[in-house]
């Protein structure tokens, strides 16, 4: 009997273990499904965790382009602050920062966020522009230079030319205000290679060929921009300074003429173009000019260039310009339309003194007169075309 009650007993263990063997996949089942839900719910929620994040740090930023974009960047720096709370290795964030504490004048905090800046995207054209510009602040020319040269060369997300173009104009600035005359030339030769025929930037690149001594190129610039802007004073002004330069005198009367029409308070213009007119009136190697006219041209010159040599000879006490007086002296009886008719190779002696004359006197007696001024350029343009 007993053994029968243990068999019993047996058959129950048995029967229970096999149940729980049974059962034991669906819980590890039920388990699994449990544990992959709980790791969904806890993506969920941290995915909307940051996603908040992200939405505050944005609206902060959002407010801070607004600020900095009204100049008011001591609210600025305190948006952008609060947006990097949110998400501190934001670029953006992090750029717009710099520019905020560059606003605030405080130089140092924002060349500490570009710096970081550029090692992480060191063509970012933006932020090698504003250490370009904290360089030139700081007087550190070379490194304002590359910088400028990366941001010229560099990636821009929109408006990629014009962006460039702003930064070689910086660059070209800063040469010229250091005295790179060379080096700012070149640049302004790079810059007009891509020019295209916008009359606003041709009169530009007029004006900064001027500034490098660049005549040549200056003249050319405006006048391509005035086939666009035909009327356009101070285009007009330009030409006509930089014809005048190349000794152009016809030309530049032409242009003076056009630009003080266009702008009657012009003065400067006015000043030159009164010089090319006496130019053209006592230069007596114009080739239109018939015999009559160049002898009358050099005796009025043969005596603007003795009261030159008078006038100086009484004040410095005649001892510098003694050789010049006797010179004059010798030669003046022969200097007459009748003497310059019978010996045709004088005109040349006569100019010849002249240009001595004004020479010389030019420096030890002051400044010349409008007269004396226009025969030192005359004799400037007669020896370039020898």
């Amino acid at each position: 009997m007993d053994e029968m009650l243990d068999n019993s007993l047996e058959r129950e263990r048995v029967g229970s273990y096999r149940a729980y063997l049974r059962q034991q996949p669906v819980m590890l089942v039920l388990l699994f499904v449990l544990a992959v839900f709980c790791f969904a719910a806890v993506a969920v929620l941290s995915k909307a965790y940051h996603a908040q994040r992200e939405a505050i740090g944005d609206r902060w930023f959002q407010r801070g382009v607004a600020d900095l974009s009204a100049k008011r960047y001591d609210a600025a720096v305190t948006d952008f602050r609060a947006a990097l709370l949110y998400s501190r290795d934001n670029y953006d964030y992090q750029l717009n920062l710099a520019e905020a504490l560059i606003g605030q004048k405080r130089i140092g905090e924002a060349s500490a966020y570009l710096l970081n800046l550029w090692d992480r995207e060191p063509d970012d054209g933006l932020v090698n522009l504003e250490l370009a510009r904290i360089a030139a602040q700081k007087g550190q020319v070379q490194q304002a230079i590359r910088y400028y040269h990366d941001a010229v060369y560099a990636a821009w997300p929109e408006d990629q030319e014009t962006n460039r173009r702003e930064a070689r104009l910086e660059l070209i600035e800063l040469l010229l205000q250091k005295n790179q005359r060379a080096q700012a030339e070149s640049e302004v030769i790079a810059l007009a290679a891509n020019a295209g025929d916008e009359p606003r930037l041709l009169a530009r690149l007029g004006d900064l060929f001027v500034r490098t001594l660049d005549y040549e190129r200056a003249f050319s610039a405006y006048r391509l921009s005035l086939k666009s802007d035909r009327h356009n004073p101070a285009t007009l002004a330009g030409a006509g300074l930089a014809a005048f330069e190349l000794g152009l005198y016809q030309v530049a009367d032409k242009y003076l003429e056009a630009a003080i029409k266009a702008n009657p308070s012009d003065a400067a213009s006015a000043e030159r173009l009164k010089t090319a007119e006496l130019i053209l009136k006592m230069n007596p190697f114009q080739r239109q000019l018939s015999t009559e006219q160049r002898n009358e041209i050099v005796v009025n010159d043969f005596a603007v260039a003795g009261e030159r040599l008078n006038a100086c000879s009484t004040a410095s006490g005649g001892d510098s310009q003694a050789a010049l007086v006797e010179r004059y002296s010798k030669l003046k009886p022969r200097i007459t339309k009748t003497g310059l008719r019978r010996s045709p190779d004088l005109a040349e002696t006569a100019m010849d003194l002249v240009f001595d004359i004004e020479r010389q006197t030019g420096a030890a007696c002051g400044p010349p007169n409008e007269a004396d001024q226009a025969l030192s350029l005359i004799a400037n343009l007669h020896e370039g075309n020898q």
